[in-house]
Protein backbone atom coordinates (compact mmCIF):
# COMPACT_ATOMS: atom_id res chain seq x y z
CA UNK A 1 0.00 0.00 0.00
CA UNK A 2 1.52 3.68 -1.04
CA UNK A 3 1.74 5.89 2.39
CA UNK A 4 0.05 9.03 1.65
CA UNK A 5 1.47 12.09 2.86
CA UNK A 6 0.12 15.60 3.62
CA UNK A 7 1.88 18.77 2.52
CA UNK A 8 1.28 21.67 4.92
CA UNK A 9 2.42 24.91 5.35
CA UNK A 10 2.32 28.62 4.43
CA UNK A 11 2.50 27.40 0.68
CA UNK A 12 -1.19 27.49 0.09
CA UNK A 13 -0.85 31.64 0.74
CA UNK A 14 2.18 31.44 -2.15
CA UNK A 15 0.65 33.78 -4.86
CA UNK A 16 1.52 30.22 -6.80
CA UNK A 17 -0.14 27.98 -4.39
CA UNK A 18 -1.61 25.39 -6.90
CA UNK A 19 1.72 25.03 -8.88
CA UNK A 20 3.62 24.83 -5.93
CA UNK A 21 1.38 21.48 -4.49
CA UNK A 22 1.32 20.14 -8.10
CA UNK A 23 4.96 19.84 -8.11
CA UNK A 24 5.22 18.93 -4.68
CA UNK A 25 2.46 15.78 -5.23
CA UNK A 26 4.86 15.24 -8.42
CA UNK A 27 7.67 14.39 -7.02
CA UNK A 28 5.58 12.51 -3.58
CA UNK A 29 4.46 10.25 -7.03
CA UNK A 30 8.31 9.88 -7.68
CA UNK A 31 9.74 8.20 -4.66
CA UNK A 32 6.29 6.05 -4.06
CA UNK A 33 3.91 8.15 -2.11
CA UNK A 34 0.73 9.75 -2.09
CA UNK A 35 1.11 13.17 -1.71
CA UNK A 36 -2.03 15.73 -0.51
CA UNK A 37 -2.04 18.94 -0.54
CA UNK A 38 -4.58 21.51 1.41
CA UNK A 39 -5.83 23.03 -1.60
CA UNK A 40 -6.70 19.69 -3.26
CA UNK A 41 -10.11 19.99 -1.22
CA UNK A 42 -12.83 21.09 -3.46
CA UNK A 43 -14.93 23.17 -1.49
CA UNK A 44 -17.83 25.10 -2.80
CA UNK A 45 -17.79 28.25 -0.43
CA UNK A 46 -19.24 30.46 -2.43
CA UNK A 47 -22.60 30.67 -0.06
CA UNK A 48 -20.73 30.35 3.09
CA UNK A 49 -20.03 33.22 5.75
CA UNK A 50 -16.19 33.88 6.17
CA UNK A 51 -16.16 32.17 9.22
CA UNK A 52 -18.39 29.27 8.45
CA UNK A 53 -15.96 29.27 5.19
CA UNK A 54 -12.97 29.23 7.50
CA UNK A 55 -14.48 25.86 9.16
CA UNK A 56 -14.93 24.29 6.43
CA UNK A 57 -11.78 24.42 5.48
CA UNK A 58 -10.43 23.08 9.19
CA UNK A 59 -12.48 20.24 8.42
CA UNK A 60 -11.68 19.63 5.07
CA UNK A 61 -7.85 19.50 6.46
CA UNK A 62 -8.43 17.09 9.02
CA UNK A 63 -10.09 15.01 6.96
CA UNK A 64 -7.24 14.66 4.93
CA UNK A 65 -4.49 14.50 7.58
CA UNK A 66 -6.94 11.77 9.05
CA UNK A 67 -5.76 10.27 5.44
CA UNK A 68 -2.09 10.05 5.51
CA UNK A 69 0.60 8.47 7.22
CA UNK A 70 3.28 11.17 7.17
CA UNK A 71 3.23 15.00 7.49
CA UNK A 72 5.95 17.23 5.84
CA UNK A 73 5.97 20.72 7.19
CA UNK A 74 7.29 23.65 5.56
CA UNK A 75 8.51 25.16 8.82
CA UNK A 76 9.70 28.37 7.05
CA UNK A 77 9.46 31.42 8.97
CA UNK A 78 6.31 32.83 7.63
CA UNK A 79 4.73 35.92 9.06
CA UNK A 80 7.09 36.64 11.50
CA UNK A 81 10.27 34.90 12.96
CA UNK A 82 8.75 31.61 13.91
CA UNK A 83 6.89 28.95 11.30
CA UNK A 84 3.04 29.38 10.46
CA UNK A 85 1.08 28.83 13.21
CA UNK A 86 -1.28 26.47 11.42
CA UNK A 87 1.32 24.16 10.02
CA UNK A 88 2.34 24.08 13.78
CA UNK A 89 -1.14 22.57 14.66
CA UNK A 90 -1.24 20.56 11.49
CA UNK A 91 2.29 18.90 12.82
CA UNK A 92 0.73 18.68 16.28
CA UNK A 93 -2.20 16.83 15.31
CA UNK A 94 -0.18 14.03 13.47
CA UNK A 95 1.99 13.37 16.46
CA UNK A 96 -0.92 12.75 18.44
CA UNK A 97 -1.68 10.49 16.47
CA UNK A 98 1.95 8.73 16.46
CA UNK A 99 2.27 9.38 12.64
CA UNK A 100 5.38 10.29 11.24
CA UNK A 101 6.35 14.16 11.56
CA UNK A 102 8.70 15.89 9.16
CA UNK A 103 9.91 19.36 8.81
CA UNK A 104 11.89 21.70 6.79
CA UNK A 105 13.18 25.14 6.87
CA UNK A 106 14.62 27.86 4.25
CA UNK A 107 15.73 29.91 7.00
CA UNK A 108 19.29 28.29 8.12
CA UNK A 109 19.25 30.43 11.21
CA UNK A 110 18.59 29.86 14.70
CA UNK A 111 15.16 30.42 16.11
CA UNK A 112 16.76 32.49 19.25
CA UNK A 113 19.13 34.66 16.42
CA UNK A 114 16.10 35.51 14.64
CA UNK A 115 13.99 37.09 17.68
CA UNK A 116 16.94 38.85 18.73
CA UNK A 117 20.08 36.96 19.28
CA UNK A 118 19.86 37.75 23.23
CA UNK A 119 18.61 35.96 26.53
CA UNK A 120 15.38 38.22 26.51
CA UNK A 121 13.45 40.15 24.48
CA UNK A 122 13.12 44.20 24.68
CA UNK A 123 10.32 43.23 26.97
CA UNK A 124 12.22 41.04 28.86
CA UNK A 125 10.32 37.82 27.67
CA UNK A 126 12.98 35.23 27.87
CA UNK A 127 13.66 33.82 24.58
CA UNK A 128 14.15 30.43 23.58
CA UNK A 129 17.79 29.31 23.39
CA UNK A 130 18.28 25.73 23.02
CA UNK A 131 19.89 25.91 19.32
CA UNK A 132 16.90 24.95 17.20
CA UNK A 133 15.82 26.21 14.11
CA UNK A 134 12.08 27.01 15.70
CA UNK A 135 10.19 26.32 18.78
CA UNK A 136 11.42 23.83 20.89
CA UNK A 137 7.78 21.77 20.76
CA UNK A 138 7.90 22.08 17.06
CA UNK A 139 11.70 20.54 16.62
CA UNK A 140 10.83 17.47 19.41
CA UNK A 141 8.00 16.54 17.08
CA UNK A 142 10.20 16.14 13.97
CA UNK A 143 12.44 13.91 15.96
CA UNK A 144 10.18 11.56 17.32
CA UNK A 145 9.26 9.74 14.01
CA UNK A 146 10.78 12.12 11.53
CA UNK A 147 13.31 14.46 11.17
CA UNK A 148 14.37 18.28 10.11
CA UNK A 149 16.09 19.67 7.09
CA UNK A 150 17.17 23.37 7.72
CA UNK A 151 19.62 25.07 4.86
CA UNK A 152 19.78 28.59 4.46
CA UNK A 153 18.03 28.95 1.01
CA UNK A 154 16.33 31.55 -1.05
CA UNK A 155 12.63 31.00 -0.72
CA UNK A 156 12.31 30.38 -4.43
CA UNK A 157 10.21 27.47 -6.14
CA UNK A 158 13.19 26.17 -6.72
CA UNK A 159 15.06 26.14 -3.65
CA UNK A 160 11.55 25.00 -2.36
CA UNK A 161 11.09 22.08 -4.42
CA UNK A 162 15.20 20.62 -3.58
CA UNK A 163 14.57 20.85 -0.04
CA UNK A 164 11.39 19.02 -0.04
CA UNK A 165 12.79 16.53 -2.05
CA UNK A 166 15.75 15.89 0.15
CA UNK A 167 13.06 15.16 2.63
CA UNK A 168 11.35 12.55 0.72
CA UNK A 169 15.03 11.09 0.15
CA UNK A 170 15.46 10.73 4.02
CA UNK A 171 11.68 9.82 4.53
CA UNK A 172 12.99 6.92 1.85
CA UNK A 173 15.96 5.67 3.50
CA UNK A 174 14.43 5.51 6.88
CA UNK A 175 11.75 3.01 5.62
Amino acid sequence: MQQSIYLAGPDVFWPNAVALGEAKKALCQQYGFTGHFPLDNELDLSALAPYEAGIAIYQANIGLMNQCHIIIANMTPFRGPSMDVGTAFEMGYMTAQNKAVWGYTLDGRLYSDRIEGEQTDRDGFSIEAFQMADNLMMVGATGQLGGLLTEALSEDMDNHLRLFERVLQQIQKSR
